[in-house]
């Protein structure tokens, strides 16, 4: 473990992060160590017909590695879908849905939100690899999430037609980034946690139900409802919220779905439900300008 990822499990003195250096420059190669062994039912998607592979994305202080997938021709620019990441970095799941986007026509990035604080891929333990994401400020996150739509759309992306999703605590910072401002079209949060497990902290001092009426994008919410660690109540609360504020909101919860029913790479994984969320998911871009 490097020492960096050991500072923020707790091994060392915590250090602080606007002052730190971009560990991580590169992705890695395969999927995250925290999450073998891998399924035999992983999809895998090839490169035919795409332009694909590591971008760097400049951002405040520094750059931030990203996975770039899009059409090799075809008139660009393209629609844009900003693929968020799982606890576990931008793996080789997170790399093979921008694929998945690409060949229908997407250009998809995927940056590295946790690249400040090492690489996560490379953790094993599932407590030091929380310790470790839970450092990342929502302030920043937002941020580089700025920062990859302004490159997405110097590269080759549509300014006006940009989509956003997240899988687990990244369907938690599509919430987020859902109530910072309307250059992205639409989103979709698949699991993404509504409250908190445990107390505020000064990294996320917010949770999804407490800034629900701050929403300004349509977003579309994909739920297991046998998730253990997202209450139905917490949907409900939150659905009761966005009405209130007469936000634009749907939600979609798989009665026999678990939480990570989209990870074709775990056992999680629930093929009718994930390929139903992603046809969801589609004709929301549709629905709100997105493709």
């Amino acid at each position: 473990m490097d020492k960096t990822i050991a500072e923020a499990a707790g091994l060392f003195p915590t250090m602080d992060l606007t002052r730190r250096g971009f560990v991580v420059t590169t992705l890695a190669t395969g999927f995250a160590l925290s999450v073998q062994p891998v399924s035999a039912q992983t999809i895998t998607t090839d490169t035919t017909g795409l332009t694909a592979g590591v971008v760097q994305i400049p951002v405040s202080g520094g750059q931030i590695p990203a996975y770039r997938a899009q059409p090799a021709s075809g008139k660009g620019p393209f629609p844009t879908v900003i693929v968020i990441e799982e606890i576990f970095g931008v793996h080789e799941h997170i790399k093979d849905m921008c694929r998945r986007f690409a060949k229908l026509g997407y250009m998809a990035v995927a940056p590295e939100l946790y690249s400040r604080l090492g690489d996560v891929t490379q953790i094993q333990d599932m407590g030091a690899l929380m310790k470790v994401v839970n450092q990342a400020p929502d302030a920043t996150i937002i941020s580089d999430l700025d920062a990859t739509i302004a490159w997405a759309e110097k590269n080759g992306g549509d300014a006006k037609r940009i989509g956003m999703t997240g899988f687990c605590r990244g369907g938690r910072s599509v919430w987020l980034y859902a109530t910072h401002g309307r250059a992205v079209k639409a989103a979709v949060a698949w699991y993404g946690p509504l409250s908190y497990g445990g107390p505020a902290t000064p990294q996320a001092p917010k949770s999804p139900l407490d800034f629900a009426a701050d929403v300004k994008i349509p977003v579309l919410g994909l739920y297991g409802a046998q998730d253990q660690s997202i209450p139905a109540t917490d949907i409900e609360a939150m659905k009761a919220k966005l009405k209130a504020a007469h936000r634009t909101a749907e939600f979609v919860v798989y009665p026999d779905a678990p939480h990570g029913f989209n990870a074709d790479y775990r056992p999680s994984y629930r093929p009718d439900d994930a390929k139903d969320g992603m046809k969801r998911l589609l004709a929301w871009f549709k629905k709100y300008g997105v493709a």
